[in-house]
């Protein structure tokens, strides 16, 4: 009986010495690792693999695609496309466009593509990805949206819901072929800024009445009620344009929008095309290349 109980005895101080030794054990685990982070310089610290980052700040390959603006429009001659010096793919050295800082100018020569197109509006970008996601660009650079507000009027307008439709459409379009591809988005230039600029020129003035943005250029001298008003209604929309751009671009998780620096960047004579004061000058576009720069590579936070 005493040596039967002798040996329970035993047998209880093995079990609580294993039962001590777990708990010690979880306590150890929870104190190193589990659902905490390991010590700096621990072997399970080296050993857990970087996360890779969703946005590369050194893309190898840029198209381009948007209106007049990425082609260089007036900025080299009347009524002419330009997209040498163009803020996205052009190859000046003046202009020092994003392809260049990105790319080099070699690499920029061989792996740059420029789409835009004179008069698109946002309704004609889902074309324009198509083409670019050919090439199979590791950035796609936009800008587009000011001629769905450059209309004959306002009422002629881009209406906002069939903006934001038309730039989803366009993402859908290049994420179909290109799931990886980065796309960095500018804001629409601040137009109203832009006829305050412009209107102090004579020949600016004559040029803007051949079709130049009517909906904002229009009677460029007038200030009655009338001219007030529709120049803030364009204003308000250009805006509005901006907020969607912003709101779509942020749903992608590859793709950077500039924030508003087009639109609040204060262009002034020097920086406005010299035949149209209206367009990006040659300094001009290289303000838009550097905002683009910028952006595409800033690290993330």
């Amino acid at each position: 009986m005493q040596q039967a109980t002798r040996g329970r005895t035993r047998r209880s101080r093995a079990v609580l010495a294993v039962v001590t030794a777990a708990v010690l054990g979880v306590a150890g685990c929870d104190a190193v690792g589990g659902g905490s982070p390991a010590p700096s310089g621990t072997a399970a610290e080296r050993s857990r693999p970087s996360p890779t980052p969703v946005w590369d700040t050194g893309p190898d390959s840029v198209a381009a695609v948007g209106d007049s603006i990425t082609r260089g429009f007036d900025a080299c001659a009347v009524l002419t496309d330009c997209p040498e010096v163009s803020w996205a793919t052009g190859g000046s050295e003046q202009v020092d466009s994003l392809a260049v800082r990105l790319l080099g100018p070699a690499g920029a020569a061989e792996r740059s593509w420029n789409y835009a197109v004179t008069g698109a509006r946002m309704e004609d970008l889902p074309g324009q990805m198509a083409r670019a996601a050919r090439r199979g660009p590791e950035l796609v650079a936009v800008m587009a949206g000011a001629n769905d507000a450059c209309r004959e009027t306002t009422s002629a307008m881009t209406p906002v819901a069939d903006f934001r439709a038309d730039f989803r459409k366009a993402m859908r379009t290049l994420r179909e072929a290109l799931p990886k591809a980065q796309v960095y988005v500018a804001s629409v230039p601040d137009l109203k800024r832009l006829w305050s600029q412009g209107r102090t020129n004579a020949l600016g003035k004559k040029v803007w009445k051949l079709g130049i943005c009517p909906s904002m250029l229009g009677d460029a001298d007038a200030l009655d009620a009338a001219a007030t008003e529709r120049r803030e209604t364009v204003r308000k929309r250009v805006e509005d344009y901006n907020e969607v751009l912003e709101e779509v671009c942020a749903a992608d998780l590859r793709c950077r929008s500039d924030g508003g620096a087009v639109h609040a960047y204060r262009f002034g004579t020097g920086q406005l095309s010299r035949w149209d004061w209206f367009h990006p000058s040659v300094d001009g576009q290289s303000r838009l290349a550097e905002i683009a720069y910028r952006t595409v590579t800033a690290k993330q936070p």
